[in-house]
C-alpha cells in the first residue's frame, strides 16, 4: 500500500492507524535488537591497525614495547578490545 498512489478521496480507518503502529513499533524493536548485539571481545591485528589507524610495523612495535597486550593463539596475534580502549584512554606517557 505503500507504494501506491495516495488519493485525496481515500479513507483511513482506526484499524489502518493500528496496523501502521504495530508495524512502526515492529520495526524499531528490529532496529534496537539489531543494535544491541554485543561487540566483539577479541580482535586481530588488521582491525586493531585500522582502529587505530597505524602500519604493521607500528602495532609490531608496540607490542615489542610491551604498550600494547596481545595474544597469540594458534600463530594468531588477537587484542582484548577493552584493554585497548583502557590504554587510549589512560593518561599513561610511554619513555621513547
Amino acid at each position: 500500500m505503500l507504494n501506491d498512489k495516495i488519493k485525496r478521496d481515500q479513507l483511513l480507518t482506526l484499524q489502518d492507524l493500528a496496523d501502521f503502529g504495530e508495524e512502526l513499533l515492529s520495526d524499531i524493536r528490529k532496529l534496537v535488537n539489531d543494535h544491541s548485539k554485543p561487540i566483539k571481545q577479541w580482535l586481530k591485528s588488521a582491525e586493531v591497525k585500522k582502529m587505530l589507524q597505524i602500519s604493521d610495523g607500528k602495532l609490531q612495535h608496540l607490542r615489542d614495547r610491551g604498550t600494547i597486550p596481545f595474544t597469540k593463539l594458534g600463530g594468531v596475534t588477537y587484542y582484548n578490545l577493552r584493554e585497548i580502549e583502557d590504554l587510549m584512554n589512560s593518561d599513561k606517557v610511554h619513555d621513547r
